[in-house]
């Protein structure tokens, strides 16, 4: 075993996005991809001396080939400590957890969340500092400055070393620890809720189908809801960790998670249906034929936090994504907290969770969390929703509707225009950009516009702006239309048109959402010549 170095060639498409850096699984193959952005992520970091480091990933095709990589890299770096979920497995959510419980400096998280896996599919890798959240953009773009200036790969020779059972081994001065994936996180959610009532729940005969999409949820759910909590064998379904995730889309939303809405809309349907993603962070909910929309979700746990353990105290304040809707602030003006509007990305949410700002946040891309991790987390907001329920007695159906009643419907979709040619994608953006200053004042579906802007974000911990996170039409009345080119694809461009209608009239708040959104989709296309620019006619996936 020795240290060894060797030259290497930059790449120049190593700028991670909102999520890391993502790309097709035959980029990552290429030699010396990933070595060289490990290398200048490791040479962007302060010296590793006395610290340890967490790695781990959610189980897709390349992850156990990267995690040995980055172990021999990660002892030439010189940490003292490496923790590494047993089979290369830690979903996002327990990795933000093994941090914060085990004092690491910070974790490599192996993942493309919600993106397709296989030898044809994605791979991702990002970093997360010691907080156990995403690294800020400062270090992001450090990183992206360094990959291309790499000349040199450090790293240590050695043979692989196993993954698939606890033990501790050593590459040169570095310790390597395999540990149990599942016991940090599972101890965190054991601290905010009463276990014994969702205990209860169960043994009341309350049927849940937990749809883990061949993904990493599947050990967690399984350890916890059928092995701890006494949910019946068979409530995890599709709960064995695949490479390609059994050739299933891993987003958990309507359009994908098709098996568990037919099982919801079956005569003889669970209580409640929920899934979660590829790397476990992100979760939809689902009762009796009646799918929640993710903001719906997070309005719903803001306002019974109180009636959950961890929660009992109550809640610092809010936040949620910009294009996520508005549910989330009648309930906090409600409860007099606090809510912040943040642009997309789970990284501008650790600010205000590390200043004590806020305690629950979300974003309409069916992830939703609070100040327990740094990282959205899907197997907490199913327990959330569980607790909930063991405690009012009411069905998800019912715990939305008096949403509605209270605070009105925030009626909701996205749209999704996939695989536009970066070029065609970015000319549409510059020209809606362009545009807005002729839109505010006019009439649109109508109503006056009262905002016609390019979102734009100062953090109210440190003072940092972040331009250009999307471009917002706003109605008199409220309702929205905001466009923004997706960070997490991996193939051209994805265009997002979210769409919000708020519905006071309790008589409305079953006409279906897109029929209830169509002027809004008129106006989406007014504004930004869509078909126009990109040539579709209709979106990809609507949800």
């Amino acid at each position: 075993m020795s240290y060894i170095t060797r030259p290497a060639t930059p790449f120049l498409d190593q700028r991670p996005g909102t999520s890391g850096l993502r790309k097709r699984v035959d980029v990552f193959q290429q030699p010396g991809y990933l070595d060289n952005f490990v290398q200048a992520l490791f040479d962007v970091l302060p010296d590793a001396g006395g610290k340890t480091l967490v790695v781990g990933g959610d189980g897709r095709y390349f992850n156990r080939v990267a995690i040995q990589i980055i172990l021999r890299m990660a002892a030439a770096k010189g940490y003292a400590r490496v923790l590494v979920g047993r089979d290369g497995i830690l979903s996002t959510p327990a990795l933000s957890a093994v941090i914060r419980r085990r004092g690491a400096s910070g974790g490599i998280v192996l993942s493309a969340s919600h993106n397709p896996g296989g030898a044809d599919g994605d791979f991702g890798i990002k970093y997360n500092i010691a907080n156990g959240g995403p690294a800020p953009e400062a270090v992001t773009e450090a990183i992206y400055r360094r990959s291309r200036d790499i000349s040199m790969i450090h790293a240590v020779e050695a043979a692989d070393l196993p993954l698939d059972s606890l033990g501790t081994h050593h590459l040169l001065h570095t310790r390597i620890e395999i540990i149990d994936p599942v016991a940090d996180y599972a101890e965190v959610l054991r601290g905010l809720f009463d276990f014994d009532a969702i205990r209860g729940l169960f043994q009341r005969g309350f049927r849940l189908r937990l749809d883990t999409m061949w993904a990493v949820g599947g050990p967690y759910a399984r350890t916890l809801l059928e092995g701890e909590l006494g949910a019946p064998p068979g409530t995890v379904v599709h709960g064995q960790s695949l490479e390609d995730f059994g050739g299933l889309h891993p987003d958990p939303n309507p359009a994908n998670a098709i098996d568990l809405i037919e099982h919801l809309r079956a005569p003889d349907a669970p209580d409640m249906g929920a899934a979660t993603d590829g790397d476990a962070d992100r979760n939809m909910i689902v009762g009796r034929n009646f799918v929640v929309s993710p903001s719906d979700s997070l309005a719903v746990l803001a306002a019974h936090a109180t009636r959950i353990p961890g929660y009992k105290a109550g809640l610092a304040g809010v936040a949620r994504s910009m294009p996520t809707s508005t549910a989330i602030d009648r309930v906090a003006r409600k409860l007099g907290i606090a809510c912040y509007e943040t642009p997309t990305g789970w990284k501008y949410f650790g600010n205000l969770l590390d200043a004590g700002k806020v305690t629950l946040c979300g974003e309409e891309s069916y992830g939703t969390g609070s100040d327990h991790i740094r990282e959205k987390d899907g197997l907490w907001a199913v327990l959330f929703w569980l607790n909930l329920i063991a405690v009012t007695g009411e069905s998800v159906e019912s715990l939305v509707r008096s949403l509605w009643r209270e605070h009105g419907r925030c009626v909701y979709s996205r749209h999704d225009y996939e695989g536009i040619p970066t070029d065609q994608a970015d000319a549409l953006m510059r020209d809606l950009r362009s545009s807005l200053p002729r839109w505010k004042g006019q009439v649109l579906a109508g109503e006056p516009v009262i905002i016609a802007d390019d979102f734009s974000y100062t953090d109210p911990t440190d003072g940092s702006t972040s331009e250009r996170q999307g471009v917002r039409i706003v109605l008199q009345g409220g309702s929205r239309v905001v466009f923004r080119l997706s960070g997490t694809g991996t193939q051209g461009a994805t265009l997002r048109i979210y769409l919000e209608h708020h519905e006071p009239d309790p008589a409305r708040h079953d006409l279906p959402a897109q029929e209830a959104l169509a002027p809004l989709v008129a106006v989406a296309e007014h504004v930004a010549r869509v078909k126009h620019w990109t040539g579709m006619s209709a979106p990809s996936v609507m949800t």
